[in-house]
C-alpha cells in the first residue's frame, strides 16, 4: 500500500518539479544565443579578451537573476520582465563591444587598431 501511495505521489510531483525547473525556455535560449555571440566575437577578433570577460560576467549576472527567480518554483510576470530587461541591456552591451574600435585580430592579447 505504501508503494502505491509513493508511486502516486511521484507521478503527481514529478511533472510539477520539472515545470518549475524548465519554465523559462525563452530566457535560456536567449542566454545561449548571447554566449555564442560573445564566443564568435572572440574568435573573429572583434572582442578583446578583457571585453569578453566583462561580458561573460554580465551573462553570469543574468543567470544568477534567473536562478533567484526560479528559487521558489514560480517565475512571476514581474521577474520575467526584469529578466528580459537585463537580457536586453546585455545584448546592447555585446553589440557595442563587438562594434567598437578595439580589436584583437591576431589574438595576441593586445588591442589592434584599424586605421
Amino acid at each position: 500500500m505504501k508503494t502505491i501511495k509513493t508511486i502516486a505521489f511521484l507521478a503527481i510531483a514529478m511533472p510539477t518539479l520539472a515545470f518549475a525547473q524548465a519554465n523559462t525556455p525563452r530566457v535560456d535560449q536567449r542566454q545561449a544565443n548571447q554566449e555564442q555571440r560573445i564566443d564568435q566575437g572572440v574568435a573573429s577578433g572583434s572582442l578583446t579578451q578583457r571585453e569578453a570577460n566583462r561580458l561573460e560576467r554580465g551573462q553570469q549576472h543574468v543567470d544568477n537573476m534567473e536562478n533567484r527567480a526560479k528559487a521558489d518554483g514560480v517565475v512571476t510576470r514581474g521577474e520575467r520582465a526584469r529578466l528580459h530587461q537585463a537580457q536586453d541591456a546585455q545584448s546592447a552591451r555585446i553589440y557595442r563591444q563587438k562594434h567598437d574600435r578595439q580589436h584583437d585580430y591576431n589574438h595576441n592579447g593586445r588591442v589592434d587598431r584599424r586605421r
